[in-house]
């Protein structure tokens, strides 16, 4: 007992002493410097648009592409065999009629994993089209080598002036909703400016990668326009050459935050470093609302987030449980400064195992826009507490627990 009293004023002490050596320079200041510290480029002259439902992503996502006159570059965890993703088939098939070189690469396991994939025929017949469809990692015998690492991110260029990513993968449930969880919520953001050309690099290193074919020169890399005044930041995880990027981000904006924390993740089992950034934030002070949904689409992890989420609950955070369908948004907010919207989840496997891209935008005003949306949607959610709690069934306790325990393969 002496011996826990001794940890927690130790643990106390260290978030304290973080909050006093930061409490001189402004937050968004300070991770910004980590970042280039690290090699990762902050640009500025960039315009970014916050996209909040799949319909108006393909909306404006399919108006760029109409009016591409060079390349179209599409890298995506998966597009589900159905109505939206051959309305994007067909739209780019008549791009590469026009002399538009189109390349789309999808994960092999994104795409078994859903319940309408490409199947080899229809894969066959895109290609046929000229579009230069490529599988990432396909998978064959042994299968179990191809479980880990996946390439889970979201990302369109197109002509190296307009590029989308954010969270959503191409499929008529971001539009729909599914019948067993109800509407299906996230987010996508339409960029613009230096970023630009920073996505289309994480891009076409994975195509070297997987086909050997370089991209290089102004074709694929004009020289930026100025777009805007928002300045970003692209964080990629590439396994084995930038592991902890995406860790040390969210550990890097929690750990300097000073006002404020609003979070909604839709996996929300965060790996051992990530959640004591949470505690010592808690800790301090800081105002942190956490958002997580009671529906989804994965077994088990709903009931591990809600038991993660209740542990943060009791140090102080205040925790939302969002009932309308479920939240796939990944994003965080911090000191209504800065933000991030991203591929990656907050757990294992985003974290330590697959290929993800996070944006992080320092501009209060696209903060502002998502800490609107963050509390428009407290209108259709619970507040987590004692009596909420106590009212799941003892398997979903049990649920939870057991999944907690399971956080590092998760």
């Amino acid at each position: 007992m002496l011996f826990l009293k001794k940890k927690c004023i130790l643990f106390v002490s260290f978030a304290l002493f973080v909050g006093v050596l930061n409490v001189s320079a402004q937050s968004d200041v300070i991770v910004c410097q980590r970042l280039e510290s690290r090699g990762i480029p902050v640009t500025d002259a960039n315009e970014v648009r916050l996209i909040k439902s799949g319909h108006d992503k393909f909306e404006d996502m399919f108006e760029a592409i109409r009016n591409a006159k060079s390349f179209i570059n599409l890298e995506y965890f998966n597009f589900r065999n159905d109505s939206i993703a051959n309305l994007l088939f067909s739209i780019l098939s008549q791009k590469v009629a026009e002399g538009v070189e189109v390349r789309a690469m999808y994960d092999a396991f994104g795409n078994s994993s859903n319940n309408q994939p490409i199947k080899r025929e229809h894969h066959d017949s895109i290609s046929s089209t000229g579009i230069n469809l490529v599988k990432w990692d396909p998978i064959t015998f042994p299968w179990v080598n191809h479980i880990f690492p996946r390439d889970h991110r979201k990302i369109v260029v197109i002509d190296g002036n307009v590029a989308y990513t954010g969270g959503m993968n191409v499929a008529d449930y971001y539009i729909t909703g599914l019948e067993e969880i109800g509407p299906w919520r996230d987010l996508h953001m339409h960029i613009e400016g230096r970023a630009v050309n920073e996505l289309n690099k994480v891009f076409c290193e994975m195509w070297y990668e997987e086909t050997g074919e370089l991209l290089v020169g102004s074709k694929y890399f004009p020289e930026p326009k100025v777009a805007g005044n928002k300045k970003v930041a692209i964080v990629d995880r590439h396994p084995r050459i930038t592991n902890k990027s995406i860790r040390q981000l969210y550990v890097d904006m929690l750990d300097n935050a000073q006002k404020n924390v609003r979070l909604i993740n839709p996996y929300f089992v965060p790996t051992h470093q990530v959640r004591d950034a949470l505690k010592r934030c808690i800790m301090r002070g800081v105002d942190v609302q956490i958002m997580v949904s009671e529906k989804g689409d994965i077994p088990l992890t709903p009931d591990a987030s809600l038991y993660v989420a209740r542990e943060l609950q009791k140090l102080g955070a205040t925790v939302h449980i969002f009932q309308n369908g479920f939240h796939h948004s990944k994003m965080m907010t911090v000191d209504d400064k800065f933000c991030t919207i991203g591929s990656s989840n907050l757990d294992s496997r985003s974290l330590r195992c697959d290929y993800e891209i996070n944006t992080v935008i320092f501009d209060p005003e696209f903060t502002a826009q998502l800490n609107d949306m963050f509390f428009q949607d407290v209108n259709n959610s619970i507040k987590m507490s004692d009596k909420y709690y106590q009212s799941k069934t003892t398997w979903q306790k049990l649920s939870g627990w057991f999944g907690n325990l399971l956080t590092p393969f998760l």
